[in-house]
């Protein structure tokens, strides 16, 4: 069984916003980080955004101050606003978390994160 599930991807326009949201299925962890993550076309799958238990966040440079992610510790659900879409937005967006610490200089690496989702889509266009 998948450990997480996505859902919120959708076909835009440049310039419109989507929120993906990511849930844990009946699997049980604790999650010191959970993140997005994307993979473009022919692209090596890269971090998007992360947060850590206590609240850090971190963002990739290129969705900074246009993407925010958020968590709901109690439920353990976590979500991303992404406003202002770019055509190179486009890619699989997948939920991710870790169950033991990372350095923060690590947090976007995905190969430090045990547990992923099946992704969802998001196209932007023209």
């Amino acid at each position: 069984q998948v450990p997480l599930v996505e859902s919120g991807g959708d076909s835009v326009q440049a310039g419109g916003s989507l929120r993906l949201s990511c849930e844990p299925s009946t699997y049980s962890y604790r999650s010191y980080f959970m993140g997005w993550f994307r993979q473009g076309p022919g692209k090596e799958r890269e971090g998007v955004a992360v947060i850590a238990s206590d609240g850090t966040t971190r963002y990739a440079d290129s969705v900074q101050g246009r993407f925010t992610i958020s968590k709901d510790n109690g439920r353990n659900t976590l979500s991303l606003q992404m406003n202002s879409l770019k055509i190179e937005d486009t890619a699989m967006y997948y939920c991710a978390a870790a169950d033991r610490y990372i350095m923060l200089g690590r947090c976007l690496v995905p190969t430090e994160y045990k547990y992923w989702g099946q992704g969802t889509q998001v196209t932007v266009s023209s």
